[in-house]
């Protein structure tokens, strides 16, 4: 692991601006440091002689609420900069994602994404907090203080300079070994999340089948090593803490011990080594926490790490701030991004028919097809014979060979929400209104429009201000089903141009329900609209024009 990681004053414009912050309280801090010894120094020795030390009392006094007050500051901005970086790390992640598309999203885990983006960068409390203003201090204090030590007595200057560079050596030996532990913690994590939450949204299946005990046991497995992962670098920091505190106790006791000899021998007075014996432990204090403060911030550079990793594969060349300080506002969310899109097709909507020609997906067999507008295109087949992998593939989830054009436009080219109108088998809903679920990506829905899409997806007795919980509860599954299909139907509506996608819509429907969602589909392509259906129940031939018959995986 890096001090600093270039990378992150690259991304983030906080992280920037905290290390010059950092640099100029290190700075204070360190003068406030000398101060204090040598007014402690004057107070002791003036005692001594038996001179008024209130002056000496009260500068000490203010030198302490002054060293206070910038230890304060310090932690007051490492928390700001903290949630900052993390804010503008979250907006790039996001912002990198979507510029990576689909395709690549769906080979990630999601939950593990999650987990960097949530736990892991708010991890970065103990790196802005603690971890970058001892590595400041260090910088900026110890050659400093050695220095004066120098300057009023060399040979504990030269002993200072001999053990120093000895700390560092072993902060980076325990580091190495560290390093491997640390990121073994972190993955560790992220598969627990992943197995949790792929436990929690397929529960129903398994306890179906009976195996939601192994479920849970594995989860329990998970947490276990998880919890020894911790414990191992629990134990190195503790190890890396004694290694740091043996090393500087026994320096700061030898330049003690030469000191106290030579104040016997009559070689040094006692206000320079009072002063320099001050002086000492400083020297060594902030060496000593950057080791200490090394393992509290490791977890959030290593969430940092896999964010990078992410920026750096999507080409990011900036930070977010920079990038937003240049468009309208200062930041852009996805909708606004998408709105903005929107407008531009707008000019110049992409209409004509759907052609595809020898589209394969990996090793599923090549298929061409042409849906016209005003026609229902269904397409049939055997499980596994890519019926889903070509709407994926279509909305850039996959990757293929072959052409897909719409209106002679590569749609490899274009982005998905600017010609697709697409319902999958899962209704993927998220918290909030069934309106707003409807309604997604629309800057100014309209309300009798999503009750008219509702009503069209056989979705009548749903209401739309309904408040769903996380991913759609509160509804039942054909409800969920028929509500993802009225956001195909709604952004249709919006878009007449765009080609309705629905896959297994009628999956969870009673044939009465299905017959009337055919009904709707079929007015929808009499209207004009290029309505492509993937379905296997042969009611849909019904309301077909053209059916596209997929082989079996070769």
């Amino acid at each position: 692991m890096k001090p600093v990681d270039i990378r992150l004053i690259r991304y983030a414009s906080a992280a920037r601006g905290f290390l010059l912050l950092s640099g100029v309280i290190g700075v204070a801090q360190t003068a406030v440091v000398i101060a204090f010894a040598w007014m402690l120094t004057d107070a002791v020795t003036g005692a001594l002689a038996g001179r008024d030390v209130t002056a000496s009392l009260l500068w000490l006094l203010a030198l302490a609420l002054l060293r206070g007050l910038l230890i304060a500051a310090s932690d007051a901005a490492g928390m700001r900069a903290a949630a900052k970086t993390g804010m503008q790390l979250r907006s790039a992640l996001i912002a990198a994602i979507g510029r990576l598309g689909p395709g690549w999203l769906a080979q990630r885990n999601r939950a593990e994404l999650a987990v960097t983006a949530g736990h892991g960068l708010e991890a970065l409390d103990a790196y802005f907090a603690r971890y970058i203003p001892q590595l400041v201090l260090t910088v900026v204090a110890t050659p400093v203080i050695v220095a004066v030590m120098w300057w009023q007595d060399w040979p504990s200057g030269l002993t200072a300079i001999v053990t120093l560079p000895l700390i560092p050596l072993f902060l980076i030996l325990i580091g190495m070994a560290t390093r491997t532990v640390q990121r073994r913690q972190w993955q560790t994590l992220q598969r627990l999340a992943a197995r949790f939450a792929d436990t929690v949204q397929g529960l129903a299946t398994l306890r179906l089948f009976g195996r939601e005990g192994r479920a849970a046991a594995q989860i329990e497995t998970t947490a276990g090593e998880y919890r020894r992962e911790t414990m191992k670098v629990l134990r190195f920091s503790f190890l890396s803490g004694f290694a740091m505190e043996l090393l500087s106790s026994i320096a700061v006791a030898l330049i003690a011990v030469a000191i106290g000899f030579r104040l016997l021998s009559g070689d040094l007075s006692l206000e320079v080594g009072l002063f320099v014996l001050l002086l000492a432990p400083e020297a060594f204090l902030p060496i000593r926490q950057v080791g200490v403060q090394f393992h509290a911030a490791a977890e959030g550079v290593a969430a940092t790490e896999d964010v990078f990793a992410v920026l750096d594969e999507a080409g990011d060349s900036g930070d977010v701030s920079a990038r937003s300080a240049r468009s309208t506002t200062t930041t852009r969310s996805l909708s606004e991004r998408s709105e903005t899109k929107r407008a531009e097709s707008d000019e110049e909507p992409l209409r004509g028919p759907l052609t595809v020609t020898d589209l394969r997906v990996r090793d599923l067999p090549p298929v061409s097809f042409t849906a016209e507008p005003g026609t229902i295109t269904l397409i049939e087949g055997p499980s596994g014979a890519g019926k889903s992998s070509l709407l994926a593939a279509l909305r850039g989830a996959v990757g293929f060979e072959g052409a897909a054009t719409i209106g002679g436009r590569d749609v490899r080219t274009l982005s998905p929400a600017d010609w697709l109108a697409w319902a999958g088998q899962s209704p993927q809903l998220s918290r909030g209104t069934v309106a707003a679920n409807v309604a997604l990506g629309d800057p100014a829905p309209e309300a009798d429009g999503i009750r008219h899409a509702l009503d069209e997806a056989c979705a009548d007795e749903v209401d739309a201000a309904l408040e769903l919980g996380v991913q759609g509860s509160g509804l039942s599954g054909g409800q969920a089903q028929r509500v993802a299909v009225a956001r195909a139907l709604y952004r249709q509506a919006r878009r007449p141009e765009a080609v309705l996608a629905l896959d297994e819509p009628s999956s969870a429907l009673d044939p009465d329900t299905e017959r009337r969602l055919w009904t709707s589909l079929r007015a929808r392509a009499d209207a004009g609209a290029t309505v492509l259906l993937v379905s296997h129940r042969r009611s849909a031939r019904d309301i077909a024009d053209r059916v596209v018959e997929l082989g079996v995986r070769v």
